[in-house]
C-alpha cells in the first residue's frame, strides 16, 4: 500500500469538492481531489447543466410556435433528438474540459477511483491511502425512489430521463418539486402530455404559496395537468408503457414515468461511521463551521442537511477551505441562498415565504406584489408573473419571490437586500434601467417604501 500525504484530501469532485480544492490551493495548500466518476459531479454531467440545456431547447420550440404573434413567419416541423442530445453533450463536454484544465493549472492532484474514509484523516483508494492534515467529505447526492417502485427503461430518474432518445407522447411525473416541474415544463414544450402527481397540496411546496399558485395557473394554461394531494400507490411497467395507480382511485397510462421525489445523501458504505463521523438519516452532522464529529474532517454540499443546490455547495466548499487555512469566513445562512426553478415560467426566491415570516414575526409582516402585467419588458417577452417582497413593518426585507420568464437572473438583487438587512426605503432611491424586468422589483420596493410609481 502506497501512502500519499497532502494538506487537504477532498473526497468527491462535484461542486462542493472541487470548489474546496481550488480555494485551498489558492491559499497555499497541497490538495488531492478523489472522484470515482468525473469531476464536476451530478450538476455538470447529469443535472443542472444538461437539464438547463434541455430547457433551452424547449424554450426555442415555444418561440418558434409563437413567432407569428410578433410578425415572424416560422414553422416548427419537428425535433431531431440526436442533435438535441449532441447540443447538450457538447456544452457539458466543453465545461468538463475547462474544469479539468482549471484543476490541472491549480496543481491539484486528481485521483480517479472510489474512495473510502479511513481512520486518522485517511482516504483509501484501492491499494493507496491518501492522508490529509484535513479531510473534506463532498460525496453528493443521488435520486430517491419511492418504496415499491423500481426504475427501469420506462421508469425514469432525472439522470436516465436525459438519456432518452425519443420525445415521450405522455409522461407521469411523480413529484412537484423543482426537478419535477422543470422536466414537466421541458416535455410539454416538446409536445408531450404531462401529468404531475404531488402528495402535498401545491406545486413547489417549499416556495411561497403565491408563487405556487402562479405556477399552477401557468401550467394549466399550458395544458400541464396536476394531481395535487395525491400519492402514487404503484407503477406497473410494460414493454410499451406504464400504468400508474393513484390514491384518488385513478390508473393513468403513459409512455414513461419520472420519479422526481428528491435526492438523498451518498454516505452509505463509505466508512463514515467507522471513522467517527456522525450521521442522521444518512446526512452528515456538522457544526456551524461544517466540521464533523471527527477532528479535522469536514463536510460540504448535499450530504449536509439543507438546500441541495450547486451554488450552496460552492459556497460551503470555499468556506471550509478558508477555515482550514486559518481565515475567519462569514457563514452564509440558508435564508440568503437564492433558489430558482427553471420552469416556464421561472420561479425564483430568497429568504422567508410570507407564511414563514408571519410565523416568526407575527402581524408585523407586510408584503406587496407587483404584477408583471405592469412591466413593459415582461409584456414584450410575453410572460406573466409577479415580484413579491416580504418585509417586517418599519424593518428589513426578509423575503423576495419572483415568477416569470427569466426572473432567475434578478434574484441576486433580492439576495443582497436580505443579506444586508436592507429596508425598502434604502433601496427605493436606486434606479432600475428602463425597460427591464428588474423594474418590477424596483416597483415593489417603492410600494413598500410608501412611494409607489406605477401602482395604485
Amino acid at each position: 500500500m502506497t501512502r500519499h500525504e497532502f494538506d487537504v484530501v477532498v473526497l468527491g469532485g462535484g461542486s462542493g469538492g472541487y470548489a474546496a480544492a481550488i480555494r485551498a490551493t489558492e491559499l497555499g495548500k497541497t490538495v488531492a481531489l478523489i472522484e470515482k466518476d468525473k469531476v464536476g459531479g451530478t450538476c455538470l454531467h447529469r443535472g443542472c447543466v444538461p437539464t438547463k440545456a434541455l430547457l433551452h431547447t424547449a424554450e426555442i420550440a415555444d418561440h418558434v410556435r409563437e413567432a407569428a404573434s410578433v410578425g415572424v413567419d416560422a414553422a416548427l416541423s419537428g425535433f431531431d433528438t440526436a442533435r438535441m442530445a449532441a447540443y447538450r453533450e457538447g456544452i457539458v463536454a466543453k465545461k468538463y474540459r475547462g474544469l479539468q484544465s482549471l484543476l490541472s493549472t491549480r496543481g491539484i492532484t486528481v485521483v480517479g477511483g472510489a474512495g473510502r474514509l479511513g481512520t486518522d484523516r485517511t482516504v483509501l483508494v484501492g491499494e493507496d491511502e491518501y492522508v490529509g492534515a484535513d479531510v473534506i467529505l463532498a460525496t453528493g447526492s443521488q435520486t430517491r425512489v419511492l418504496p415499491g417502485i423500481e426504475t427501469g427503461p420506462r421508469v425514469l430518474t432525472s439522470e436516465t430521463a436525459l438519456t432518452l432518445d425519443v420525445i415521450p407522447s405522455s409522461v407521469v411525473v411523480l413529484g412537484g418539486g423543482v426537478i419535477g416541474v422543470e422536466f414537466a415544463s421541458a416535455w410539454r414544450s416538446l409536445g408531450s402530455d404531462v401529468l404531475i402527481v404531488e402528495a402535498l397540496d401545491r406545486l413547489l411546496p417549499a416556495e411561497d404559496a403565491a408563487s405556487s399558485k402562479a405556477l399552477e395557473r401557468a401550467y394549466r394554461k399550458r395544458g400541464i395537468q396536476s394531481a395535487l394531494s395525491t400519492r402514487c400507490e404503484g407503477v406497473a411497467e410494460r414493454e410499451d408503457g406504464v400504468s400508474v395507480s393513484l390514491s384518488d382511485g385513478r390508473t393513468v397510462e403513459a409512455d414513461f414515468v419520472l420519479v422526481a421525489v428528491g435526492r438523498g445523501p451518498v454516505t452509505e458504505g463509505l466508512g463514515f461511521d467507522e471513522a467517527g463521523v456522525t450521521r442522521d438519516r444518512g446526512f452528515v452532522v456538522v457544526d456551524a463551521d461544517l466540521q464533523t464529529s471527527a477532528p479535522h474532517v469536514w463536510a460540504v454540499g448535499d450530504i449536509v442537511p439543507g438546500l441541495q443546490l450547486a451554488h450552496r455547495s460552492f459556497q460551503q466548499g470555499i468556506f471550509v477551505a478558508e477555515r482550514i487555512a486559518g481565515l475567519s469566513p462569514i457563514p452564509v445562512p440558508e435564508s440568503t441562498i437564492p433558489r430558482v426553478s427553471y420552469s416556464h415560467p421561472e420561479v425564483a426566491s430568497v429568504g422567508l415565504t410570507e407564511a414563514q415570516a408571519r410565523e416568526a414575526h407575527g402581524e408585523r409582516v407586510v408584503s406587496f406584489e407587483f404584477n408583471l402585467a405592469g412591466n413593459a419588458k415582461s409584456e414584450i417577452l410575453g410572460t406573466a408573473g409577479f415580484a413579491k417582497i416580504v418585509r417586517i413593518a418599519d424593518g428589513p426585507v426578509v423575503g423576495v419571490h419572483l415568477v416569470g420568464d427569466r426572473v432567475g437572473e434578478l434574484i441576486t438583487e433580492g439576495q443582497l437586500a436580505i443579506g444586508w438587512e436592507a429596508h425598502p426605503e434604502d433601496i427605493a432611491p436606486f434606479v432600475h434601467a428602463h425597460p427591464t424586468q428588474s423594474e418590477a422589483l424596483g416597483e415593489a420596493f417603492l410600494a413598500l417604501a410608501s412611494k409607489p410609481l406605477h401602482t395604485i
